[in-house]
């Protein structure tokens, strides 16, 4: 084993690239960020160290403790801990540090001097922390993805050999059409003045912004100050090109790094929809429901039947491990060429593309083949079809079906029966997931990841190998029918208590 390491260290760009190097990484509390972590740990051993900036909570106000009981006990790691848990703990132990913070603070909550001393010893910085709420209040969306990466900045300025890597989402195309390139995206709406240098200059725009949310919150309070200011964001990401606060706040946020770290090393990863994992660490793997797994669990549950698609429309989905193993090739190659700047997008769509019409008929057919399989997500087999429409017509069919329902609704609970129609909360419940989902199903637009493919080419048949990020790969009809299907079921409906079934077991035997 050890002679095996030692040849794939001599002859891997990346493994060579980070031995030794100090990474700091947000987000680990996060799907994205577990991955990443624990391909990490997994597959280069000699990396110097991983600092973790991870926010306390009331449980655990400590980042050590939130970090020992929320991450390390994660499924994600059930690989490493079968494999060798020993070496797992010690790397623990000895690599993995963990800093209390909060990537919202300024200086990320830290004192000057423990900011300064961070600065110092990391040779990179992966930003993967994000509120990813399509419909978030603009206030919270802002902070956390947009303003908070001043911070970001704030470090990088303090060491000007970091290499910074920027993970935003291939979403920030906006309302644009056609082929969309690993280039500085233009919105698709009202006017945003842009630099020589190529990025757009948005200080005005977020100074806009901001006295907007303060005038709304000068007027309102409670519940509705809340709504207020998700409407808020809708409204003013729908002005500029955007369909949801998030995918505007994301875009944002790469113009505040373009241009504040014009001629440093700045990666910026562009992932599409992530879902669970193609192979690692385990097939299938996800934590969560995600953008696509909301409908599919509607239907599985047999709440939706209609919905607003576009059937030819390719739908872009990637797996979470093929978006970590972009990640990390980013950062070796920002640590062997820094000082320029790079976007790379993490995407399925021009290599392996899936139309929304597919992806619904591989749900479809598993779900009648073989929905016993499924004991979490399916509780029967379902009935009724999955059926893609237009928006015109969604919302006619929808709209003419609940105006009798309601009035049928409140008749009843005149009468004193107070139970709800269930087509009326099934028409409901389809038309939220139109709202926020709606967008990303009726698609008119091509992700490129032409870079990212030759940034595989360039690290060589190993790192190929290694951290594969191509998704020509993917089978899609094993992957949507046995893999995914299988994750959702195993991971991400049932709650999974393994290690503290395992100490109950111990203790039992000891008494």
């Amino acid at each position: 084993m050890t002679n095996q390491l030692q040849t794939a260290e001599s002859s891997s760009t990346v493994l060579e690239q980070l031995r030794g190097k100090h990474v700091l990484i947000t987000g680990t509390t996060g799907f994205l960020g577990k991955v990443v972590l624990e391909k990490i740990i997994r597959a280069v051993p000699d990396i110097g160290g991983i600092h973790l900036l991870i926010r306390g909570n009331k449980r655990h106000p400590n980042a050590r403790d939130r970090f020992l009981h929320e991450i390390a006990t994660s499924s994600v790691f059930e690989r490493l801990r079968k494999d060798d848990n020993e070496a797992f703990e010690s790397f623990i132990e000895e690599r993995v540090h963990c800093v209390t913070g909060e990537v919202t603070e300024p200086r990320f909550g830290l004192p000057v001097e423990r900011f300064s001393a961070l600065a110092n010893r990391v040779d990179a910085f992966i930003n993967s922390a994000a509120s990813v709420n399509f419909r978030e209040e603009l206030d919270k969306a802002l902070a956390i993805n947009t303003l908070c990466l001043n911070n970001v900045v704030q470090l990088a300025r303090q060491n000007r050999e970091m290499a910074v890597i920027q993970v935003s989402t291939c979403y920030v195309n906006g309302k644009n059409s056609g082929q969309v390139t690993e280039s500085v995206i233009k919105p698709a709406g009202d006017d945003i003045p842009r630099s020589t240098s190529g990025h757009y200059e948005i200080d005005e725009l977020v100074r806009l912004l901001e006295d907007k949310i303060a005038d709304v919150r000068s007027r309102y309070s409670g519940k509705v100050l809340e709504k207020k200011l998700v409407d808020l964001g809708i409204e003013e990401a729908n002005r500029y090109g955007w369909s949801d606060t998030y995918t505007f706040t994301k875009w944002l946020g790469e113009q505040l790094l373009m241009k504040a770290l014009e001629g440093r090393a700045l990666t910026i990863v562009r992932p599409s929809i992530i879902e669970s994992a193609l192979e690692e660490p385990a097939p299938g793997w996800i934590e969560g429901v995600k953008v696509a797994d909301a409908i599919i669990l509607a239907y599985a549950r047999e709440k939706v039947t209609l919905f607003p698609g576009k059937r030819s429309g390719v739908i872009d989905v990637i797996p979470v491990d093929l978006v970590a193993n972009a990640i990390i090739l980013s950062l070796a190659e920002a640590l062997a060429e820094p000082a320029r700047r790079r976007v790379y997008q993490c995407c399925s769509g021009s290599s392996n593309p899936i139309t929304l019409g597919e992806f619904i008929d591989h749900l479809m057919a598993e779900s009648r083949s073989n929905f016993a399989a499924y004991d979490q997500l399916f509780y029967r087999q379902p009935t009724k079809p999955f059926i893609a429409v237009n928006r015109i017509l969604f919302d006619v069919v929808v709209g003419g079906l609940r105006v009798p329902l309601s009035m049928t609704s409140r008749v009843l609970k005149l009468l004193g029966q107070d139970r709800e129609l269930k087509t009326l909360r099934n028409l409901d419940t389809s038309r939220s997931l139109a709202t926020i989902f709606g967008f990303y199903t009726a698609p008119d637009y091509i992700f490129r990841n032409d870079e990212l493919k030759a940034l595989s080419s360039r690290m060589g048949e190993l790192d190929r190998l290694l951290f594969p990020v191509d998704a020509a790969q993917i089978d899609w009809s094993v992957y949507l029918r046995k893999i995914h299907l299988a994750g959702l079921n195993q991971y991400a409906l049932k709650e999974r208590k393994l290690y503290s079934l395992r100490s109950a077991k111990a203790r039992k035997k000891a008494a």
